[in-house]
């Protein structure tokens, strides 16, 4: 993409009240999560100024966020395209979930919503009918027909995760932008990985809640955002101002097991993958460790690290946690693990969590680590959250559910 390109406005796509008002942004545009630009302006305020702007012009708005830049829109997308559950979680809490068309994979993971969606009166999600956008074929990839069979009005998808996909460019990736829609999206702020290089030098990361709220500008939700802000930031006041001192608190091992084979993850690192760990201050038994998306463990290496705590990830939706908890208990070296003799092995949160979901793991894993202070965590089996007494919620549902429903 050539300085002029990043300059200019790309052509008029066939939705004509969504136009794609940039390319990709620069680092002087984006100062990072929390930093200010040269002007001073804080990221919020200056999208805030933008928006401002461009709605008092022309009636049409603009949200910024990279990679995909700055994307201009004349009213919010009615039919939009998702790859991960967080942006799918974002498009229900801001009362869109019925403009999702589809699901990286199989669409049964939107149940994975509605697991917490159940304790949240008038809030649901219709996942059955989506589109699988992932073939499941073995290859990470989605065929660039679909893009065009769904016509989606915003593809609320990282452009860059999109153009690391088998027999795909970025060139095909503008392709889409400028016949189709434009992306909104952000990945790497998963776990503040490395982008594809065509994308390194102008990638930014950003925390959860910081996401959420752009999306939120997408569809001109700031009240919701602002509300459900509130909720968590009065969740996180309840935790932080009732943990115990770091020296009373357990060891962690956040791990998804397979074959015999432990496959571990760290739980205070950056990125929204730990917005439900992270805060919980609780110590990572494998923060001596060099790990990545290809370690593992077995069975005489768990056992040597032996952390107080197991947290299987995916585990409330996606895994039966009572099966491998027996599995573990009946194997010679596995029982010898101390979360497995005091019954300390947890079904985990999802990492593709968005801010619904967030407020949710965010009460279960402080249960989960700390029940003398927050509540026990009830005996969970499968199927939805588990129900939780009234007084011993952290948060309260009806807000929520209010909230998402409009009543704000």
């Amino acid at each position: 993409m050539t300085d002029d390109d990043a300059n200019t406005t790309a052509a008029p796509t066939r939705r004509d009240y969504l136009k794609y008002g940039g390319a990709v942004v620069g680092g002087g545009l984006l100062a990072g999560c929390a930093g200010q630009s040269e002007s001073g302006e804080t990221p919020t305020e200056r999208d805030e100024n933008e928006t401002d702007t461009s709605t008092q012009a022309d009636e049409s708005y603009s949200v910024t966020m990279a990679p995909a830049g700055t994307v201009k829109i004349e009213e919010p997308p009615t039919s939009v395209m998702v790859y991960n559950l967080l942006y799918a979680d974002m498009a229900v809490a801001y009362g869109y979930g019925d403009a999702v068309n589809s699901l990286g994979f199989s669409t049964d993971v939107g149940g994975a919503l509605d697991a917490f969606y159940a304790h949240l009166d008038g809030v649901s999600f219709d996942y059955e009918s989506l589109t699988q956008l992932n073939t499941g074929s073995g290859n990470l990839t989605v065929d660039m027909e679909l893009f065009y069979e769904l016509d989606s009005d915003l593809h609320l998808v990282d452009p860059a995760l999109i153009a690391s996909f088998d027999g795909w460019t970025v060139d095909d990736v503008e392709e889409i932008t400028e016949n189709i829609a434009p992306f909104f999206g952000n990945n790497y702020s998963r776990r503040n990985t490395e982008p594809p290089k065509p994308y390194r030098d102008d990638y930014e990361y950003y925390t959860l809640w910081e996401i959420s709220e752009k999306v939120a500008k997408v569809f001109r939700a700031q009240q919701r955002y602002q509300a459900l802000a509130s909720i968590h930031d009065d969740l996180l006041a309840t935790i932080r101002s009732n943990l115990p001192p770091e020296g009373e608190r357990p060891t962690v091992g956040s791990v998804i097991y397979m074959g015999e084979t432990f496959y571990p993850a760290k739980i205070n690192t950056p990125g929204f993958a730990n917005a439900h760990t992270r805060p919980l201050g609780a110590t990572d038994a494998f923060a001596g460790g060099d790990i990545s998306y290809e370690s593992s463990y077995d069975f005489e290496t768990m056992v040597e690290i032996d952390p107080d705590v197991i947290l299987h990830r995916y585990g409330y939706s996606y895994y039966d946690v009572e099966s491998l908890r027996k599995e573990l208990s009946n194997h010679a070296v596995g029982q010898q693990l101390s979360a497995i003799r005091n019954g300390c092995v947890y079904a985990g949160g999802n990492p593709l969590q968005g801010p619904v979901m967030n407020l949710f793991q965010l009460e279960m894993t402080a249960k989960q680590l700390y029940p003398d202070i927050f509540g026990d965590w009830p005996t969970y089996t499968g199927g939805s959250y588990p129900e939780i007494a009234e007084s011993e919620q952290l948060f309260d549902r009806q807000r929520v559910a209010n909230v998402i429903n409009g009543g704000i």
